[in-house]
């Protein structure tokens, strides 16, 4: 069986420590792939380091880290939100590295609007919290609330506990969180994306951060696949594990098919946990 090397990139202000349990269980189900869980600088271990504030900063961080640790391309990418930019960007300006790419829940400019990328909603109690206030419990209990939509709630409190443990061993800067930020707003999606690399979009059609309509958009504009879980929220892979792992491998055993075959239609698989 040949060996996959999986790159896992997080979003704004997360670190490879949000994946929770969901690394174990796709190697679990997949037992080819070999995980790279990456920070992004400003995160994680690496969140005493000066965020960069483009994406392209950001990919070169990524790349550097890989060879750091001798793994070669060609690499399969399961990205998150900001971590989906930072694959976008890989898929712009160095495709030749890549074997297959899933991007969930993210958005680009100029393709998706501010209010779509960021919804309205959000901007007064993750700002105030997250920016200005610099709490911890308050921000991170809104983030967890507005992530998710199916966590049982017997769960939640635990998760909630990890990620005030994170942010307690590796805090992100203001700054950073600023120039995560920056970055994100500046960049700019390609019109289209190399053919020779597979591409899959996911989307929680409740998604209560980003608007699934970006998801939309860009399965559009790109001619990609897109599928769409009818009530998962934007952190799919905590939402809705299975369904993630069960999708993703029927599209990998599919060989990454063209949205010719499967017309961008939403496949709305049972709702698993």
């Amino acid at each position: 069986m040949k060996s996959e090397t999986w790159v896992f990139l997080r979003g704004l202000i997360r670190e490879s420590r949000h994946w929770g349990e969901f690394p174990a269980q796709w190697v679990s189900g997949r037992p080819q792939a070999q995980l790279a869980l990456v920070d992004l600088p400003g995160t994680g271990v690496l969140h005493a380091d000066a965020s960069p504030s483009s994406m392209a900063a950001m990919l070169e961080h990524v790349r550097g880290q890989l060879r750091a640790r001798g793994l070669q391309p060609p690499y399969h990418v399961m990205a998150l939100s900001l971590g989906g930019m930072v694959a976008i960007q890989w898929l712009a300006t160095a495709p030749e590295e890549l074997a297959a790419v899933v991007l969930m829940n993210t958005s680009a400019a100029p393709f998706n609007p501010p209010w779509a990328r960021l919804r309205p909603a959000n901007y007064l109690p993750l700002i105030w919290r997250g920016l200005l206030r610099g709490e911890g419990r308050g921000l991170e209990t809104e983030i967890l609330s507005r992530t998710t939509n199916l966590l049982p709630a017997a769960e939640s409190q635990g998760v909630l506990e990890q990620w005030l443990e994170i942010r307690r061993s590796a805090p992100v800067s203001r700054g950073n969180t600023w120039r995560q930020l920056l970055a994100a707003l500046r960049f700019r999606a390609p019109n289209s994306l190399p053919p020779q690399v597979p591409v899959l979009l996911l989307s929680g059609r409740r998604d209560r951060l980003v608007d699934p309509v970006c998801s939309h958009v860009l399965s559009s504009l790109w001619g990609r696949a897109l599928r769409v879980h009818p009530a998962a929220g934007h952190d799919l892979t905590l939402d809705a594990p299975d369904w993630v792992q069960q999708t993703v491998q029927v599209w990998l055993a599919e060989k990454g098919p063209r949205p010719a075959e499967l017309s961008g239609d939403e496949m709305q698989a049972p709702l698993l946990r």
